[in-house]
């Protein structure tokens, strides 16, 4: 009988270590599976970011186009547009520079001149 309670004790024993051996793996994982996401969000963060800065170059480049174009279009094209962005009607699709022939008189010339 002795044995027997020896045994059932030694087992006992080797279980707790063997729970513990499993809590540990389960941590190791644990802290594995977060150091890869924290890698991943570090990577995401670093392209977010570079896509951020082109963005704001972009849009810097934009805001100057715009204020040229504002600048070398005539009142009346601004007006046209601004009845276009009202009505929510798109673009004409006309080259730059040329108006339609109802907008001008005929007795103005061929147009302005740059």
């Amino acid at each position: 009988m002795k044995v027997f309670l020896e045994l059932e004790q030694h087992l006992k024993s080797s279980s707790g270590a063997s729970v513990v051996a499993i809590d540990n793996k389960i941590e190791q994982a644990m802290d594995l599976v977060k150091s890869h996401l924290m890698y991943a969000v570090r990577e995401e963060v670093e392209v977010l970011k570079e896509q951020i800065k082109e963005l704001i170059e972009k849009n810097s480049q934009l805001e100057q186009e715009n204020t040229l174009l504002k600048t070398l279009a005539s009142p009346e094209q601004l007006a046209q547009f601004q009845a276009q962005l009202q009505t929510g009607s798109p673009p004409s699709s006309q080259p730059q520079g040329t108006t339609q022939p109802t907008a001008q008189p005929a007795s103005q010339g061929s147009g302005p001149s740059a």
